[in-house]
C-alpha cells in the first residue's frame, strides 16, 4: 500500500462525497421529529431504504479470535503467544487499542483460503497493519469491508437505482438494477450490478482495484476480486429492520477457491437517526504525509506515564521523498 495519497482517489472522493451530500440533505429527518411514513415496499420489492450499521467484529478480523492486547504487539515477560504486549505505537492507548474477541463470520470451517504464498502476505501484513491499513489512511474502504466497519451507511432505493452512502470518508456506490456499462478502469468500491430473487437483492460487483482490505487483520486481494452480496429480509414482516448480508469472494491469484461471510445489518430506529459527516482524510493527512514537511511537526509526548519520541522513517531510495 502506497503511503501517498492518490490524486485519482481524491476526484472519487470528493464526487462520491458531493453526491452523498445531496442524498443525505434530501432524505434525513430534523432531530426531533417522528419519521417519516416509509413505504413497505418499492416497485414490489422489500423497502432498504434507512440508516442501517453492522453490530461484530469484522472490521477488526474475519475470522474467530481471542481478544488481543492491540493491533500491534510483541512479545512479553513469558514466551506464550497470548502473553504478548502492546508494541510502541499504540501502547499509550491501553484497553483502546485492544482488539476485542469474536466467534468471526467466515462460514464453513471458518479459514480464509489463502494460498500458501499468499497467506505469508497477509501475515506480513498483520504485523505492519499500523503502516499499511488502508483504513488508517482513509481510503475507500472496498466492499464488502464497507458494509461492517463501525460506522452506519444510509441505503436509499428506487425502483431501478440503489444508492448507499457511507459515513467513513464520504463513501458512497450506486447499485444498478438496469442495463448499464462497466467503468473504464478499475475502482476502490468496485462497480454493483444487482438484481432481485424473490424479497433477496443480489448484487454482483467487480472492477476492484488491489489496494483495499478485508479487515485490519491484514487480509487482503489483488485486482482479480469477484463479489456476490446477498441482502435478506430475516423476518417475514411488510418492514424489516434486520438483514441477513452473505458474501461469496473469489480471487483466483489469492485465493485455493471462493468463500463465504455472513453477518446481520441492522436499521436505526432512533426518531432523528441521519448519517453524520466523517470526512477523515483531512484527520489523517499527518498520519501518511507528515514526514514530507521539510520540518518535523510532530515528534514528541508526554503523558502521566509516558514519553514518546517520533522518528519519522523515510522510504529508502525513493526519490519522491528527498528534500
Amino acid at each position: 500500500m502506497r503511503d501517498r495519497f492518490p490524486r485519482s482517489m481524491i476526484a472519487v472522493a470528493i464526487a462520491a462525497a458531493v453526491v452523498s451530500a445531496v442524498l443525505s440533505v434530501s432524505i434525513t429527518r430534523t432531530s426531533g421529529q417522528a419519521p417519516a411514513a416509509r413505504p413497505a415496499r418499492v416497485g414490489g420489492k422489500p423497502n432498504f431504504s434507512g440508516i442501517w450499521e453492522a453490530n461484530n467484529e469484522a472490521n477488526w478480523d474475519l475470522q474467530a479470535h481471542a481478544a488481543l492486547a492491540a493491533a500491534v504487539t510483541q512479545p512479553g515477560v513469558y514466551p506464550y503467544d497470548y502473553a504478548r504486549v502492546p508494541a510502541a505505537p499504540v501502547l499509550a492507548l491501553g484497553a483502546a487499542g485492544a482488539v476485542p474477541g469474536s466467534l468471526g463470520v467466515v462460514q464453513g470451517d471458518g479459514q480464509i483460503p489463502y494460498k500458501p504464498e499468499a497467506l505469508l502476505i497477509k501475515k506480513e501484513n498483520s504485523e505492519h497493519w499500523i503502516d499499511r491499513d488502508p483504513e488508517l489512511k482513509c481510503y475507500l474502504p472496498g466492499i464488502p469491508r464497507a458494509m461492517y466497519m463501525p460506522y452506519p451507511f444510509q441505503i436509499t432505493q428506487s425502483t431501478n437505482k440503489i444508492h448507499i452512502a457511507y459515513e467513513f470518508s464520504n463513501t458512497a456506490r450506486t447499485i444498478h438494477l438496469d442495463k448499464v456499462e462497466g467503468p473504464p478502469d478499475d475502482t476502490w468500491m468496485g462497480h454493483s450490478v444487482g438484481h432481485w430473487e424473490g424479497n433477496t437483492l443480489v448484487v454482483d460487483v467487480s472492477h476492484f482495484n488491489d489496494r483495499t482490505w478485508f479487515s485490519r487483520s491484514g487480509d487482503f486481494h489483488s485486482d482479480a476480486l469477484h463479489v456476490i452480496e446477498r441482502f435478506t429480509p430475516i423476518n417475514s414482516s411488510l418492514r424489516p429492520d434486520a438483514l441477513r448480508y452473505e458474501v461469496t469472494i473469489e480471487d483466483p491469484n489469492v485465493f485455493t477457491h471462493p468463500w463465504k461471510i455472513n453477518m446481520v445489518l441492522y436499521r436505526q430506529l432512533e426518531a432523528n437517526a441521519q448519517l453524520m459527516e466523517y470526512k477523515c482524510v483531512e484527520l489523517v493527512e499527518e498520519t501518511f504525509l507528515g514526514h514530507l514537511r521539510k520540518n518535523q511537526l510532530v515528534k514528541h509526548w508526554e503523558g502521566d506515564t509516558i514519553v514518546i519520541d517520533v522518528t519519522r522513517k523515510i522510504p529508502p531510495g525513493d526519490k519522491r521523498y528527498e528534500r
